[in-house]
């Protein structure tokens, strides 16, 4: 495969996705690339904003297993791992999975379920295998959580901790779509039938699992040089350096923007990666594992405000 080939798909697979999402082109640019660079996104958006929408899309145009958990206050781990049930004719104990073990898992209002619950996909998201009974379980090669929450429901909701917040490559956030998109949207609709399911029926899978393995070799052949590694590593210590982040991107948090940028160059058709590809993955990739300072919170502003003031403070190599 070549870097021509690689860029097409991720092209048709934009295109397919875009088929049912429309107004979402750097929603959907995100997953592409945390797909290929083998992350989990969390997408934070009001609801009715097509975030299990986009999930599902996702999951369609791809020849992967789909798996959905709707987490809610009174989800249990077993809920989300599976257990393992005694058989009484082989007085022996099988193992009854859970969604987790499905290749796209969609994580649906992740927030809403207690720390416990969250928990159990730590080790999923963080090493592709979970621990039951003490035997380990492989989630496979192509394992990623694509999560969604509400940010304006308080009651009932529990804060993801930073630990699980580290395990996400992006956090996008998703707004109400323009008027014109909008109307497109509801235009789109009025033709489609009245049924469950029907805006994602249409969608043709244009990626295999073998694809997207070749895909990755490709991917994991970009070398990036020293001088793009030194501006990531400038921009992630310099938000442990400011009086406006109490608490600063870690160590995990390079490395994962180190191999975003390869896939981000790669997808473009290039072997080498460029100051830009930095400067556009940076704040998603930063801006759930950055906790901001008291005087920042006093003041109103947020952390894209204050990563993208680092983002401007810190000269580009050349």
């Amino acid at each position: 495969m070549t870097l021509e080939v690689l860029a097409a798909r991720a092209d048709a697979l934009r295109a397919e996705i875009g088929k049912t999402v429309l107004g979402q082109e750097d929603v959907i640019d995100s997953l592409i690339v945390a797909l290929f660079a083998r992350g989990h996104v969390l997408m934070e958006g009001p609801p009715g904003t097509a975030k299990t929408l986009l999930a599902r899309s996702f999951a369609s145009a791809l020849s992967l297993d789909f798996g959905r958990i709707q987490f809610t206050p009174d989800l249990m781990p077993g809920d989300v791992l599976g257990t393992s049930i005694f058989n009484f004719q082989t007085n022996d104990f099988i193992l009854t999975k859970g969604p987790v073990f499905s290749e796209v898992l969609l994580a649906d209002e992740i927030n809403r379920a207690p720390p416990k619950t969250q928990a159990a996909l730590l080790q999923a998201m963080n090493e592709g295998v979970v621990s039951i009974d003490g035997t380990d379980h492989s989630l496979g090669d192509n394992f990623i959580v694509v999560a969604t929450q509400n940010p304006i429901e308080q009651q009932g909701t529990y804060p993801l901790p930073e630990a699980q917040l580290d395990r996400f490559l992006f956090k996008v956030l998703i707004d109400f779509p323009p008027e014109e998109v909008e109307i497109a949207i509801l235009q789109k609709h009025a033709k489609e039938p009245v049924e469950t399911g029907a805006e994602t029926s249409g969608l043709q899978s244009v990626l295999s699992a073998e694809d997207l393995a070749d895909s990755r070799k490709i991917i994991d052949g970009i070398i990036l040089d020293d001088d793009i590694l030194n501006y990531i590593l400038r921009l992630v210590r310099a938000t442990r350096a400011t009086s406006d982040i109490a608490y600063g991107a870690s160590t995990r948090a390079a490395d994962a923007l180190a191999l975003a940028t390869r896939a981000t160059a790669a997808l473009a058709g290039r072997d080498f990666a460029i100051p830009d590809d930095v400067k556009r993955l940076y704040i998603p990739a930063m801006r759930h594992r950055v906790v901001l300072g008291p005087a920042a919170e006093i003041e109103g502003r947020s952390s894209d405000q204050v990563l993208e003031n680092i983002l401007n403070q810190i000269e580009a190599p050349r």
